[in-house]
């Protein structure tokens, strides 16, 4: 006789996915490339309604030409759109990423901020911006990264009924423990992007289809 599976949403159904999640992806991390923290933010920023596979075969001509902020708040905002055209809603990203330059210049002595509530001051930064970077730059958790992965794969675990991200992200922290807020969406949009992915999920072959209540086995 098996033993019957924890119900989703309690402490034991919580530890039992991370613990399998750590098993399965001990190097989950973020797939953004980049080498300083303002070159993360614009990443962040690009990777809007965009892949990180995208978004990395673009930065290396964008942070060759334009490292710095200094170097993106002075550069001819045409030729910043051109670079950064295939991912997408590029006039206005261009316009996000110059214009965040320029505050970080201006108002932060060009360092990207360390705080939740500067970040969100800067143009095209929302929350999941920002939790990328304080986590991903500062080991800081003022909340957890929601991305498309993460809120879809949020869905199929049952830890929330909702669709909007930010409702998304207020049911997860109330789930999962604190010291795990960092670690949680690394893992979870490594499993999306190889398993479970959003048409044709791979529910036979998923080491959390026993746990999970929406596989298809």
């Amino acid at each position: 006789m098996t033993n019957p599976k924890p119900a989703p949403k309690t402490a034991e159904y919580i530890t039992e996915l991370i613990h399998r999640l750590r098993q399965a992806y001990p190097d989950a991390h973020c797939e953004l490339n980049y080498e300083t923290p303002f070159q993360l933010l614009v990443a962040v920023i690009l990777s809007a309604q965009c892949t990180d596979v995208r978004v990395n075969q673009v930065t290396p001509h964008l942070f060759a030409r334009y490292p710095t902020p200094e170097a993106m708040a002075a550069a001819p905002r045409a030729e910043i759109e051109a670079i950064i055209r295939p991912t997408g809603f590029f006039r206005q990203k261009a316009r996000y990423i110059q214009e965040t330059a320029h505050r970080i210049i201006h108002e932060h002595g060009g360092t990207v901020p360390d705080q939740m509530k500067e970040l969100l001051k800067l143009p095209g930064v929302a929350r999941k911006t920002a939790n990328v970077v304080l986590g991903e730059i500062y080991n800081h958790a003022e909340g957890i990264t929601v991305d498309t992965h993460v809120k879809r794969l949020a869905k199929r675990l049952a830890l929330t009924d909702e669709d909007d991200p930010g409702k998304v992200e207020q049911d997860l922290m109330k789930l999962i423990p604190a010291e795990s807020w960092i670690e949680i969406s690394h893992l979870l949009i490594f499993h999306g992007r190889r398993v479970c992915k959003a048409r044709n999920p791979e529910c036979a072959h998923c080491f959390l289809n026993d746990l999970c209540p929406s596989a298809v086995v």
